[in-house]
């Protein structure tokens, strides 16, 4: 027999006896048949899971179909065979599916099988915080309910058959064998705690809060006690998320949760300018509902409507007093302008009349002796008592009867629907209000142009009053080529309203202000300048400000002249001084090509150990001179570079203070800053913001920051960082302001890490 297929027999005895089966004498409990009257659903998506649950290993019957994982549940199930008749080699309509049995014995590894005997003694322990694990999709595990019976569903043309061999190894061991946590496929939700509109409901309550979709499971514990568990993410600060989970484990809990979401949904979605609810993370890694800084929970939620009532109420008297006292003002401003309009209209009249009978010889003696200032008073005068009866109609008791309506009497609890009532009563209150105050300015720009018309028209009238102290004195005067023209009012200044800036996003604005920002900066920096900048972004950023601010001694320095060599010799850059190096600052073929964001290039990327001249004879006092020189050309650098947009920057920190003295590396994009911090051990975080005006000093670690630019081929932009250098010392900021959030973090999404509730503190500055 040839030497490969002795190996291929021995490897497939080798994995039987693994799995403890002998082909030879099977099982009676493999060859054992039930019938399962497996009913597949007309409308079920296969990919998502609604139900997972600890079962009964030798519950599980096992049927082999030739198809794929993906192919449709019906054409799976009509083509399966039990499992028996692919162990069975002496029937003949049995053979092909026999050695279909072997290729796929042949084909599995030990060590996956392994795998997923380790997965599975992790589930027996704890189930994981997003429910679903790695290997999940794997297990083709459905339920029949006419029968009461879990199948495991095996294609054959599968690539991995690691549960299926699992599965198997454990049904065949001797004794209790225990259960195995996995996804039921073709099971809706069971309804015991909530019905199934309720669970599309929650679905889309919660996107409306998180802005993302929740993922909703009924998982069954190893007692077979049902809790529903909510899992996705949440944002909690700007555009950071977290995870959260949701553990509703009786229906009384679950039907809380439901009625405080759709109690908010309600509100936020109806009233949306005075309900705005946001999350946070709590304890135990649960979503947290606030609104205003005040944590809302269902145990409380009575309360609480009964309190936002009792301020709506108040707020509506308020608007309501404010309308009454702002509508005798405009009354008052429409008497008051009526008034200035008998006087202009009074003035205006003699104006013309003036102008006309001076025309004429006639006309100007008939004026002269028609209008003489008493007479011309109490005319006016009479007209103004007449229009202030006019405007003072006896509408103050209807008034007073309409704002002081009576005060309901107060409820023990409010629902919902009388707090919307209210809200929505206030909102048109509110409306109105708006608009009252809208005519009001209206009518006192317009007072104030009357008072300016009729300054301008007295002043006028004065000056031909100041001619009529003769008849000789006031033909001279009317005879008079030009006379100046009656000016008019000041034209209508419209409340200037403050420019709305734009408000940098990061994804969608870093693109342009990255090729904006790295083209200043190939203009105006040097290449020792960019070197400097490119040492700064690298771990000696923590040597040189200690260096910067006098804070490390020569026994330091030399330590870290040590770890920095080392760092050279294990990436193979390290040279001998004395020996000659050709090349100088090339450390890789010119020709070479490399790709930043799919945009080829052949541009030398920078090094930190040829910028500081690192090799094996560098003296602690050569590295600390050449630290001191990256110092002086940074001061340099930042003095010639300004941001050219508005631009918020951010830094996480463990320490409860900012070193203003240091040079600081901060980021624009939050999300990436924050998940770099989580990775040290501490559960408390400090976050900074600045929001940094244009034309602050700035350096953005733009692509030319970190290559050589010699053959002129880099891309320009701002692609292989988010951060920006900037000296917050010579900032003139100003303390905005302090608030915090949890944040769940998971290991490197491990399934069964240990699940890190951080706090992190927000410290916003205005700049």
């Amino acid at each position: 027999m040839p030497k490969k297929k002795i190996e291929k027999i021995e490897n497939i005895e080798e994995k039987l006896k693994y799995l403890g089966l002998n082909l030879e004498k099977i099982p009676t409990t493999l060859k054992k048949r039930e019938s399962l009257e497996f009913r597949v659903p007309k409308f079920y998506d296969e990919r998502q899971y609604r139900q997972y649950r600890y079962i009964p290993i030798k519950d599980i019957q096992i049927l082999l179909s030739p198809t794929n994982r993906l192919d449709e549940i019906e054409e799976k199930y009509r083509k399966s065979s039990p499992l028996a008749d692919y162990l069975d080699n002496d029937k003949q309509e049995n053979i092909l599916k026999y050695t279909t049995f072997l290729k796929m014995l042949k084909q599995i590894q030990i060590e996956e099988i392994e795998k997923v005997e380790k997965e599975q003694e992790n589930l027996n322990k704890k189930i994981p915080f997003k429910v679903k694990f790695e290997g999940n999709y794997l297990w083709q595990i459905y339920y029949s309910e006419n029968t009461d019976q879990y199948f495991m569903l095996v294609p054959t043309q599968d690539s991995d058959y690691s549960t299926f061999f699992f599965l198997l190894k454990k049904q065949l061991e001797k004794g209790k064998t225990g259960k195995i946590f996995v996804p039921v496929r073709n099971v809706g939700y069971s309804n015991k705690y909530l019905k199934k509109s309720q669970f599309e409901d929650l679905v889309n309550y919660l996107w409306l809060f998180t802005k993302d979709w929740p993922l909703i499971y009924e998982v069954y514990d190893k007692n077979d006690e049902l809790s529903i568990q909510i899992v996705g993410e949440t944002q909690v600060y700007e555009k950071i998320k977290s995870s959260y989970k949701i553990k509703l484990e009786s229906k009384e809990k679950a039907n809380e949760f439901y009625k405080l979401i759709k109690a908010m949904f309600i509100l936020q979605t109806e009233l949306p300018h005075y309900f705005n609810f946001k999350t946070n993370i709590g304890k135990s890694g649960e979503i947290e509902f606030y609104i205003e800084n005040r944590k809302i929970d269902y145990t409380q939620i009575g309360e609480w409507i009964k309190r936002e009532y009792q301020l709506g109420e108040e707020r509506c008297e308020q608007v309501r007093e404010k309308t009454s006292i702002n509508e005798k003002k405009l009354e008052e401003l429409k008497t008051e302008i009526a008034i200035q309009e008998i006087e202009y209209l009074a003035k205006e009249k003699q104006i013309s009349t003036f102008l006309e009978c001076k025309k004429s010889f006639f006309g100007k003696f008939r004026y002269y002796f028609k209008y003489s200032k008493k007479k011309n008073k109490g005319k006016i005068e009479e007209k103004k008592q007449e229009k202030i009866v006019e405007n003072n109609p006896k509408k103050e008791l209807e008034k007073e009867k309409t704002n002081k309506k009576k005060k309901k009497e107060e409820k023990e609890n409010y629902t919902i629907e009388e707090l919307l009532e209210l809200y929505k009563e206030i909102e048109k209150l509110e409306n109105t209000f708006k608009n009252l105050m809208l005519d009001i300015n209206s009518l006192k720009l317009k007072k104030k142009n009357m008072a300016k018309k009729i300054e301008n028209a007295t002043s006028f009238i004065e000056e031909i009053d100041n001619h009529k102290k003769s008849i000789f004195e006031f033909w001279r005067y009317s005879n008079k080529d030009e006379v100046a023209s009656l000016p008019e009012g000041e034209k209508e200044q419209i409340n200037t309203i403050k420019k709305i800036t734009r408000v940098f996003d990061y994804e969608e604005d870093i693109e342009k202000l990255g090729k904006a920002m790295d083209n200043l900066q190939r203009k105006v920096l040097s290449k020792s300048e960019t070197d400097s900048i490119y040492i700064a972004s690298t771990n000696l950023i923590t040597i040189l400000n200690q260096v910067k601010n006098n804070e490390i001694g020569p026994k330091e320095i030399e330590a870290n002249l040590k770890e920095l060599k080392k760092e050279a010799i294990q990436e193979k850059t390290l040279t001998q001084k004395d020996e000659f190096d050709i090349f100088g600052g090339i450390t890789q073929d010119l020709s070479k090509i490399s790709q930043i964001k799919n945009q080829r290039h052949r541009e030398i990327a920078k090094d930190k150990f040829s910028i500081l001249d690192i090799n094996k004879n560098t003296k602690q006092i050569g590295y600390k001179l050449s630290l001191e020189k990256v110092i002086e050309n940074l001061k340099m650098a930042m003095e010639k570079v300004v941001l050219l947009e508005d631009v918020p920057v951010y830094k996480a920190t463990v320490d409860n203070e900012l070193e203003e003295k240091n040079i600081n590396l901060f980021n624009m994009n939050p999300e990436t800053e924050i998940r770099e911090i989580l990775k040290q051990d501490k559960n408390q975080i400090y976050f900074y913001k600045f929001y940094l005006k244009k034309g602050t000093n700035g350096i953005c670690l733009t692509n030319s920051i970190f290559y050589d630019n010699q053959n002129k081929t880099l891309p320009v932009g701002q692609d292989l960082s988010s951060k920006v250098l900037v000296d917050i010392s010579k900032l003139n900021k100003q303390l905005k302001e302090e608030n915090s959030f949890k944040i769940v973090d998971l290991e490197e999404n491990n399934d069964f890490s240990k699940i890190n509730i951080k706090t992190v503190h927000v410290i916003e500055y205005e700049v």
